[in-house]
């Protein structure tokens, strides 16, 4: 492929094939800074990734770094926030990384991070949470907490139509529905003049209604079972790989029936139509225990997890939220939609040390592209100070080269961050909260990093 601003280095192209990827020894990966605070954190991490690949497979591997724009570098060294170069290298070398990204305010893309998404049909959103002892944590056992999030990621709210109130689009849609669907209608509690000047006399019956107009903003979310079945395809086969007991689809089926409460029905599908004995679900538990009774159905899931099938459940999301924080023991993956993801992965990420330390990755498991990326903001205010934590970015990139099959290059970066928060000689987030810890900048916090790998 031709570029028209960045000229690609020398290296190799990730491929695959079958489902499989096909690493070279020397793989170009695109890379894109990020905005804010991005230049320092990169700068720390990719001496961390060259240091533990080096570490690992001396001059048998290497990774040739490309360097791609978007957000504010882009905007000011070619007045586009996303050059088409940009997207392209991603398309055609299938895995990259990036740092946090300035979204545009006002009009055009709504979101960088979003764009990317969906351009590449990234459908997973893939957030691993676990505990590195010594950081601080606001919960008592955060050792406790050990799971990963598969967070549907180009349908639900990301996909989301939305009209404004007043809007002739909105004015349009609830005329249709008015017409149309005159009960769902009446649902909306403040559609019509005659609603409003109904409240206005009970509550303040001295104001002219009239001057009230009909404001209703309207929004619309998809959700589809192709899109259902694929992630959760991927979440089970994580949970197979990596011999993990559980898969827990969360939801909010209990209010919306027929986006979130369809979700919960095409996992359980699938689940059993794509992995048959190897795992054991909660729907069919509940068709047993109508057939033969609770005795039987608890029994004929003993059997299957002694057998070592994998366990599908469900989960309302609200209670989700209350159980990671209670019980995080009985999690190990976690399949939802958008916006419930969006939820648990901070939350969780709180319980750990913060999003400072959270990292993400955004996967098509079909055609193998992916972008693994700092889930936090670019914090523009520490910009060029040398003083934020690497680590979303640094876990970020482990487990991009988890993903690349580089996993013992990826166990050092582990083992290395294990050291460097053992050692207390932290950045200024950690040092702050932790007793005894020695503050120092997120340059020197990447090479304590690669000192204890």
């Amino acid at each position: 492929m031709s570029y028209r601003d960045i000229t690609p280095p020398e290296g190799g192209k990730i491929g695959i094939e079958n489902g499989k990827l096909n690493v070279p020894a020397n793989p170009i990966i695109p890379f894109i800074r990020g905005d804010g605070t991005g230049p320092d954190i990169w700068a720390a991490s990719v001496r961390v990734f060259d240091a533990a690949v080096t570490k690992a497979y001396g001059e048998t591997r290497k990774i040739s770094w490309f360097e791609v724009f978007a957000g504010e570098t882009a905007k000011k060294k070619f007045d586009n926030w996303l050059p088409d170069d940009t997207v392209q290298a991603f398309k055609e070398y299938l895995v990259g990384i990036k740092g946090p990204l300035t979204t545009p305010i006002g009009g055009g893309i709504r979101s960088l991070n979003v764009a990317l998404r969906q351009m590449l049909d990234l459908y997973v959103c893939l957030r691993p949470v676990q505990y590195f002892a010594g950081v601080p944590s606001p919960v008592k056992h955060p050792e406790k907490v050990d799971m990963v999030i598969f967070r549907e990621n180009t349908e639900d709210i990301y996909a989301g139509i939305e009209y404004a109130a007043g809007s002739p689009e909105a004015e349009k849609m609830l005329g249709f529905l008015s017409e149309n669907f005159p009960k769902d209608f009446a649902k909306i509690r403040f559609g019509t003049q005659e609603a409003i000047a109904g409240y206005m006399k009970l509550s303040s019956p001295d104001h002219d209604a009239s001057k009230i107009p009909v404001q209703v903003g309207i929004g619309i979310k998809p959700v589809s079972n192709v899109g259902t079945i694929r992630l959760v395809k991927s979440a089970i086969e994580y949970a197979l790989r990596f011999g993990l007991k559980s898969v827990t689809l969360v939801h909010k089926g209990n209010i919306m029936k027929y986006t979130e409460g369809a979700f919960r029905d095409w996992g359980y599908a699938a689940a059993e139509r794509i992995f048959g004995d190897k795992v054991y679900t909660w729907a069919r538990w509940e068709r047993t225990k109508k057939e033969k009774g609770e005795e039987a159905a608890n029994a004929e899931q003993k059997a299957a997890l002694a057998g070592g099938a994998i366990l599908i459940k469900d989960a309302i999301a609200d209670i989700a939220l209350q159980q990671v924080l209670t019980r995080p023991e009985e999690f190990d993956v976690i399949a939802t939609l958008n916006l419930n993801g969006d939820y648990l992965s901070d939350a969780l990420a709180a319980q750990v040390g913060g999003i400072g330390i959270a990292p993400g990755g955004n996967i098509n498991y079909v055609t193998g592209h992916a972008i693994f990326e700092a889930t936090h903001g670019t914090a523009p205010k520490y910009a060029d100070l040398d003083r934020v934590n690497p680590g979303s970015v640094v876990l970020s990139g482990e487990m991009m080269l988890r993903y690349l099959g580089w996993t013992e290059a990826a166990d050092l970066i582990v083992k290395g961050l294990n050291g460097a928060i053992a050692s207390k000689r932290v950045t200024y987030d950690f040092a702050r909260l932790m007793e005894g810890g020695t503050e120092i900048k997120c340059s020197e916090f990447g090479d304590n990093i690669i000192a204890n790998m």
